[in-house]
């Protein structure tokens, strides 16, 4: 923090002397904000003073991360333990080719460090769970989603109803994207707008469907907005309720949550999220195979099926020439294209859809589907050139 020099101002009463938290640089940098009506020196100084966590250095939190940055927010928080991959480039911009296979959390805190020496940067490079998520955002005053699986979203979403934190929301899907403040002022919890997280597989991410890359710029300039409005204390935030934003159809939609008092009464965080959202169990009550049995088996003459529930533009991307290709949308309806007495395995990019595609067909009779572990991404890595075609 720069206390670094004092300003007389005119006040109605006397002449008072002000602390001006800004340095002369900070002033110079930040002239354009300073300059509006609501906020001004007295804003700007709120900005410098804020702290800030961004959940997911991703599509969403790269955007939040380089404007939030840019407006002077003073202090700012990263989670994410992954790794910078070459399909992130399309749409993460705050990341290059020389990133690949670094550490999403430390390269973003070293470029957003020269973008601005003035903010001070936390990396929280680990995979956050119910047992630290607590402890990381006592010390933050808004939390930021940015997050793309169900089990995080609820526990980011109970951790800041405990600890009374305003939650800024955002998530994308193909052309589409949500945004939302909740936790805020007694208004409705993400538990208001979804009571129950949907059954695994049910919806998928956005690397399993695809995003188009302008997609998260837009809804997370929007979810940056929130913040900054938050802090500053002007306009009208989404409180209760959820923005839609259609950018293939040019169409904005703003839809009311109503709040559930039963969600703010929540004292701890669930036990297991992963258990919660229906994913463990599910992986646990089916027949799975890594990669590399599947393979050995293969490679044995064993007979077996394999069954691709990817979407039609996927088989493009990477493609099992021996399997049969049947998206996950429509496994119901043509069921009776899959052999029931040869042992099947049912494939999808990382193997939650396929989950879904078995516990499908189970319902229908079928006995003899195995889930392939890791999905097509894993066979893609491991697998030798004369079994997978790209």
């Amino acid at each position: 923090m720069n206390l670094c020099h004092y300003s007389a101002i005119n006040h109605p009463k006397s002449l008072i002397l002000y602390l001006i938290l800004l340095s002369k640089e900070e002033i110079a940098r930040y002239s354009r904000h300073i300059k509006i009506d609501g906020v001004g020196l007295e804003g700007q100084e709120k900005l410098k003073t804020a702290s800030v966590l961004v959940i997911g250095a991703g599509g969403l939190g790269c955007p939040v991360l380089q404007y939030l940055v840019a407006a002077g927010v003073g202090g700012i928080g990263i989670v994410d333990d992954d790794v910078v991959d070459a399909s992130n480039l399309q749409r993460q911009i705050l990341f290059d080719v020389e990133d690949i296979g670094k550490s999403k959390a430390s390269t973003a805190i070293a470029k957003l460090s020269k973008q601005n020496p003035f903010v001070e940067l936390v990396e929280h490079a680990v995979r956050l769970t119910n047992e630290n998520a607590l402890n990381i955002f006592e010390g933050y005053d808004i939390v930021i989603d940015g997050t793309d699986n169900f089990p995080t979203r609820y526990l980011v979403n109970d951790a800041c109803v405990i600890l009374d934190k305003p939650l800024v929301f955002g998530s994308i899907y193909k052309f589409e994207g949500q945004v939302s403040v909740f936790n805020y002022e007694g208004g409705p919890s993400y538990r208001c707008l979804y009571p129950n997280p949907p059954k695994e597989g049910e919806v998928p991410n956005c690397s399993e469907i695809g995003v188009i890359g302008v997609l998260p710029g837009v809804i997370g300039t929007r979810m940056a907005s929130e913040c900054i409005k938050i802090i500053l204390g002007i306009g009208e935030v989404l409180k209760g309720k959820l923005l839609l934003i259609d950018i293939l159809g040019n169409k904005n939609l703003q839809l009311n949550i109503t709040k559930n008092p039963e969600n703010w009464e929540r004292k701890v965080l669930e036990e297991n999220y992963e258990d919660f959202c229906g994913i463990t169990d599910l992986r646990m009550e089916m027949n799975e195979i890594s990669v590399k049995e599947l393979n050995e088996r293969i490679k044995a003459g064993e007979n077996l099926k394999l069954v691709d529930v990817r979407e039609e533009f996927e088989y493009e991307i990477c493609l099992i020439p021996e399997s049969i290709k049947i998206p996950l949308g429509q496994i119901s309806d043509r069921s009776d294209e899959i052999d029931r007495l040869t042992p099947t395995v049912v494939i999808c990019h990382h193997g939650r859809r396929s989950a879904s595609a078995i516990e499908l067909l189970k319902a229908k009779g079928f006995t003899n589907l195995i889930n392939l572990t890791g999905g097509i991404h894993s066979w893609a890595i491991e697998v030798d050139n004369e079994m997978a075609t790209y």
